[in-house]
């Protein structure tokens, strides 16, 4: 039996919100915040819902790349932080444990 949020999915009402989304938004916005251009082909929950209906449905969302959806952002959401490395040659995201080292 498929969990509850996964049939959310296949729901037309999701369908609309997610294209909706895309044709608005259709530049990935993780590649244009790394100065790239890529096409978006995944409506993305900004929060994950979780199981969440409230956010599932009235979270934000944005619009990213198969890719980044695929590997940037679920590696993220399973470590809790993003392992970005940015031209000075440290972590982008402030939530990464290299800056509570540097606290200290």
């Amino acid at each position: 039996m498929k969990r509850e949020r996964n049939r959310w999915y296949d729901l037309y009402r999701w369908t609309k919100r997610s294209r909706q989304q895309l044709r608005e938004h259709p530049l990935c916005a993780k590649c244009l915040q790394k100065g790239l251009v890529a096409p978006a082909e995944v409506a993305d929950h900004v929060v994950p819902h979780k199981d969440s209906y409230e956010l599932f449905w009235f979270g934000e969302i944005q619009s990213l790349c198969r890719n980044c959806h695929e590997s940037t952002k679920k590696e993220e959401e399973g470590r809790g932080y993003n392992t970005e490395i940015g031209i000075d040659g440290f972590p982008t995201d402030p939530k990464h444990p290299f800056h509570k080292q540097r606290e200290k």
